[in-house]
């Protein structure tokens, strides 16, 4: 059944994933998941956990990202819509510092792989916004770190007229910005 439609976006290993999606009056059906058809499109990754999370409307979550144990995400909204964002974090990379962000939401029911060695983070754009993931590693939590979401440096555009708006974790405000976690690196 399944078939996807991959797209790329100018960053290495960012992939926007469209699934073949079967309706009629009832309603309709997708495959969130094919291994064989991520394998055909060369995507090769390997899951091994999956997550969901519920947030309200202006919540932001991110950037983040784990150090030791890094995670690729494939991200998918399955109620309300949120722009998500993701960093290239790998210093050898020609775009290292550079973002890339999408707009997913349950009506276009695109899909977003983040790979590992990337700050992720999504802002909710509707009242209410159901957000799941698969991660290519499990989460561990003295692992987690992040950059703060609105680095002028590397100038993600957030599609929110009122930054004051932004409703964030203490821990999210508390992150550094890119200068400071190059330098953490070195």
């Amino acid at each position: 059944m399944g078939k996807i439609n991959v797209t790329t976006n100018g960053i290495e290993g960012l992939y926007i994933i469209e699934p073949t999606v079967y309706g009629d009056e009832r309603g309709y059906f997708l495959e969130t998941y094919n291994q064989a058809d991520f394998f055909d499109a060369g995507l090769t990754m390997k899951f091994v956990q999956d997550n969901q999370s519920m947030s309200k409307k202006g919540v932001l979550r991110g950037m983040h990202f784990q150090k030791r144990y890094p995670q690729g995400k494939l991200v998918r909204v399955l109620r309300g819509e949120v722009f998500d964002a993701a960093v290239d974090l790998r210093p050898e990379s020609k775009t290292f510092g550079q973002w890339f962000g999408v707009m997913l939401s349950a009506e276009n029911k695109k899909q977003f792989y983040v790979p590992e060695r990337f700050a992720h983070g999504f802002v909710v754009l509707s009242e209410e916004a159901e957000f799941a993931y698969r991660c290519t590693e499990f989460y561990h939590p003295e692992d987690e770190s992040g950059i703060i979401w609105n680095d002028p440096d590397i100038g993600i555009e957030w599609p929110v007229s009122d930054t004051s708006g932004v409703i964030l974790a203490d821990k999210d405000k508390k992150l550094p910005d890119f200068k400071e976690w190059r330098e953490s690196l070195a």
